[in-house]
């Protein structure tokens, strides 16, 4: 679950490599990398005619990201700004008629998310909530007069607290707390504003600290309103969530979806089935499975695919839903009927971002990418249309030369058909060998596809042959491929991606004597288990590693979470032995290649004492090794100074050792 995906990052710099034999194009560089710009959030009109996105611009100076959302025509992609001068913008959201749009913004006064109402035919964006805590998500009334939102409890002994009197339990938290995590509730208020109706309490939760959160929803008749519930607000013993409902008007909550794990609850448009997801069969290492209730039968309506989902939607006529997943290395979209066979979607060279949105006129807006192009609005007027492409934010990476990025295909160790991503050097020249890198994915519930990836370009413009393997454990080839890493979360995955490496060694590209090994989170616990098992590797960069399992349960904030892949805690018995045989640290006295170490100090993802461990290990046996730790209380630094440099000092690296 430590997830880091390098191709979603912007990044920016001055640093530029430079190679005999250029190619006409300019060669990629971070310079460059400072204009890529970012969109998320994806939200089209009810009659499909308009999409609201959030525009996210690097800022170099300032080392922030200039916000703002647009507004683009679905049918001829004109696009003008709707917000001006705000920070903090995310999850706009249209109402019912698409009169007014709403959206999350940095409030002046309490510096925390706010919602506004910005009317579409002219006038400001009205804020209608202030809380102290902020706005977690929220979701507009069917007949558009009232919006549901989540809030955050203020502290309980508040008072205390401000007399210095601020000791607090340790329970499920990370290291990292200061103080005790207080619940989310759900609210509503009024769309014009006014004063808030509170509709839940008690010690549950509707968010953990580590988010989770899914928008809450009303029924169609505006009686009720439907949210995850979590057993409390830490992150640790969210996968024993359920899906509750509450009355409007008053009253306790009840269980709608017992099945724990349950999140992501959504009406059938003009029905009363519902879909929602969990972890299918209930098994928290298969993917995630979408769960249909229709007349009274709960079932899993993705049951024939098997493999896991990161999102869906229901389409207008409530028959069928579009799903997100990955697909070997392509990010597709599906078309599931509630029962039968799904139909993949042609979406050409274009990987789907999972965050879509649709329309009820069906068409369907989304955020894509192809291999040698990052983010553009798309959208696709119905679901046997071709994608249209909206945007050119990202134009000027057209008239860049990009290393060439292919699928590659082997057969694993024990059977099972594995894929990855390769990517060329630039001005690649046949029958030349060039020396590889390995960047390893996270998660491990993550996956590499062929998409724009900046830090493969990177490392392409500096002359590597770059390889991104998938392994055992990702979400891309099958629940059996992905729960095939429960007790086996090193071993296997190590032995997944020494056969990558060898049926890439077999194209007669690569110099086996100058190959790399690197990547951050999961990537770079498989970095530190890889250099402590095999002695082919000349390099390493491990980022964000899990180096130490027993750190990762006792101090992360996964805790709980993390047993999933073992059975039980390491601190019993019948568990004792296999939590410490996966820890790469038991292996750390067999590593010989010269090592960089990077993280951030107040990650509570993969704590930094991880990092801390295999510096020391590693110095101390006297291999080579250079270790940074950023001032960021991230898993991975979002802003773009530090982002460019974690980039800068990756790719220095190999080259220092492998050229």
């Amino acid at each position: 679950m430590k997830l880091f995906t390098p191709v979603f990052l912007c990044l920016c710099g001055v640093l530029a490599w430079h190679f005999a034999g250029a190619a006409t194009a300019p060669v990629i560089q971070l310079s460059d990398l400072q204009k890529l710009v970012s969109l998320s959030d994806p939200r089209i009109s009810p009659d499909g005619t308009r999409i609201a996105v959030v525009v996210s611009t690097p800022d170099w100076k300032t080392d922030k990201a200039k916000q703002e959302i647009d507004l683009v025509d679905a049918a001829t992609g004109a696009r003008r700004a709707l917000t001006w001068n705000r920070t903090g913008l995310s999850s706009p959201r249209w109402s019912p008629d698409g009169a007014r749009l709403a959206f999350l913004a940095e409030d002046a006064e309490t510096k925390k998310p706010q919602i506004f109402v910005l009317p579409m035919d002219g006038g400001d964006a009205l804020r209608i909530t202030d809380g102290k805590q902020g706005v977690a998500e929220f979701s507009w009334s069917p007949d558009g007069g009232r919006i549901a939102y989540l809030t955050q409890d203020p502290p309980a002994n508040e008072k205390d607290i401000k007399a210095h009197n601020d000791v607090f339990q340790v329970t499920d938290g990370n290291f990292q707390l200061r103080a005790a995590v207080m619940p989310w509730h759900l609210w509503v208020v009024s769309a014009a504003g006014g004063t808030a109706k509170r509709l839940t309490q008690g010690t549950f939760s509707l968010q953990t600290d580590q988010g989770g959160a899914t928008p809450p929803v009303w029924s169609h008749d505006g009686k009720y309103i439907v949210f995850t519930e979590f057993p409390g607000p830490y992150w640790g013993p969210s996968f024993r969530s359920v899906i509750a409902e509450v009355e409007v008007n008053g009253g306790p909550p009840q269980v709608l979806v017992s099945a724990q794990g349950s999140v992501g609850f959504t009406y059938a448009p003009g029905s009363d089935d519902f879909a929602f997801m969990r972890p299918r069969n209930g098994d928290e290492n298969n993917g995630n499975a979408v769960y249909v209730d229709a007349q009274g039968k709960t079932y899993d309506a993705t049951q024939a695919l098997a493999r896991n989902f990161n999102f869906y939607a229901w389409l207008p006529d409530g028959k069928a839903l579009v799903t997100a997943g990955e697909l070997g290395t392509r990010s597709v979209l599906w078309e599931q009927p509630l029962s039968g066979r799904a139909r993949r979607l042609d979406l050409g060279d274009v990987n789907a971002d999972p965050e879509l949105s649709v329309s009820k006129t069906g068409a369907i807006a989304f955020i894509g990418s192809t291999a040698k192009h990052p983010d553009e609005l798309y959208v696709m007027d119905s679901m046997s249309a071709a994608p249209r492409r909206l945007t050119d934010v990202n134009a000027f990476v057209d008239g860049l030369s990009l290393g060439r990025s292919v699928s590659v295909e082997w057969k694993g160790p024990d059977g099972f058909r594995e894929d990855g991503v390769l990517t060329y050097p630039l001005n690649y020249e046949q029958g030349r060998k060039y020396p590889l890198v390995l960047v390893i994915h996270g998660g491990p519930e993550g996956a590499s596809t062929v998409r724009f990836s900046p830090l493969a370009q990177l490392l392409s413009a500096a002359g590597f042959l770059v390889f991104q393997p998938n392994y055992r454990g990702s979400i891309n080839l099958g629940d059996k491929y992905q729960h095939a890493i429960y007790r086996d979360t090193g071993a296997g995955p190590g032995r997944d991606v020494m056969a990558g490496l060898a049926a890439v060694e077999k194209l007669g590209l690569v110099d086996t004597q100058r190959i790399g090994v690197s990547g951050w989170s999961y990537g770079g616990y498989m970095t530190t288990w890889l250099t402590g098992h095999y002695k082919v590797w000349k390099a390493a960069v491990s980022g964000a590693a899990l180096t130490d399992w027993l750190m990762d349960y006792t101090i992360a904030y996964y805790q709980e979470g993390d047993t999933y892949f073992f059975g039980g805690s390491p601190w019993t018995a019948k568990y004792w032995s296999i939590w410490r045989e996966q820890s790469p640290i038991q292996y750390a006295r067999h590593v010989t290649a010269p090592t960089l170490i990077m993280g951030d100090v107040g990650d509570s993802n993969v704590p930094l004492v991880n990092s801390y461990e295999w510096y020391h290990a590693l110095r101390d046996n006297g291999v080579p090794v250079e270790f940074y730790a950023y001032p960021a209380d991230t898993h991975f630094p979002k802003d773009i100074v530090r982002t460019t440099d974690v980039y800068r000092r990756w790719v220095e690296w190999m080259s220092r050792h492998l050229q």
